[in-house]
């Protein structure tokens, strides 16, 4: 299967990425060759088995959910570069292309 550049370029600017030329052509390349070989995995039977996350054997550790006593609002933002009304202020990142 072949990824095209401006497959690689409407995927680029979704994640707002800027890239080359040099940098589409590797990335069309690489992405074709990944599909490629996934298209190689089509034949094979998987209906006898287990969906898996991971190979090892893993089980989660929950803590017990306790109400805990807050962090206060004056310490959280005693180091923020800006605040305002009790919030952090973080310059806007978005932006029309």
């Amino acid at each position: 299967m072949q990824i095209g550049k401006e497959e690689i370029e409407h995927v680029a600017k979704l994640a707002r990425l800027e890239i080359s030329e040099a940098e589409r052509e590797a990335f069309s390349q690489q992405l074709s060759s990944i599909l490629t070989y996934m298209e190689k995995l089509k034949p094979v039977n998987t209906d006898e088995v287990e969906p898996t996350a991971t190979v090892l054997e893993q089980t989660n550790v929950f803590r017990e959910d306790k109400a805990r006593a807050c962090l206060p609002v004056e310490k959280a933002l005693a180091n923020a570069p800006e605040s305002e009304a009790g919030h952090f202020q973080v310059p806007r990142i978005l932006e029309d292309r």
